[in-house]
């Protein structure tokens, strides 16, 4: 008769610690996230392009990349854009893994047009929003470094270009950056 509260006493603790040990994972696991990153593709080519994300749970985030261009020749074709995206991933870890987006782009590029008056060509920036959808894989250390590999296409919106190649747009990306 004294073994029975003995063995309900060891049982009692044994699920109060492993039902401790279980809260504890999943409160840390639904923590949302910050993440900072940096395009290291776009500093080679000439250009400064900083992302932000916030994770929303386990298979979704949202964010935003602003690009400046530093070097002129990048500054001949593009002056900037802002791109608010959403994600949504397929891994095993807390938003990391294969992800498909869809973004928007407010993006303003120059277009040259020949004016035949002056026999030369004629600079003029074009501001356009655009929409488009991309794929990527993001891994994540346990330290909270991030790795990311992604590639999107879009199209401008609004306006009517001479030059094809600016109704579309692209986002492409090797960035490195810090979960907190």
């Amino acid at each position: 008769m004294k073994k029975l509260p003995l063995i309900t006493l060891i049982f009692s603790l044994i699920s109060i610690i492993s039902f401790s040990q279980e809260t504890e994972t999943q409160i840390s696991e639904k923590e949302n996230f910050n993440e900072l990153k940096l395009n290291g593709l776009f500093l080679i080519a000439g250009s400064f392009e900083v992302t932000y994300e916030r994770t929303i749970n386990e298979e979704s985030g949202v964010g935003f990349s602003v690009f400046l261009p530093f070097d002129e020749e990048v500054k001949d074709d593009v002056n900037y854009y802002i791109s608010p995206y959403y994600r949504f991933y397929f891994g095993k870890k807390y938003a990391a893994g294969f992800f498909i987006e869809g973004f928007g782009m407010l993006n303003s590029v120059n277009e040259f047009i020949f004016n035949s008056n002056l026999n030369d060509f004629e600079k003029k920036s074009i501001t356009d929003f655009a929409l488009g959808i991309g794929v990527g894989g993001k891994w994540v250390t346990n330290n909270g470094f991030v790795g990311e590999l992604n590639l999107g296409f879009g199209r401008n919106l609004f306006n009517d270009y001479s030059n094809t190649d600016l109704k579309f747009v692209g986002k492409i990306g090797i960035t490195l950056g810090y979960r907190f």
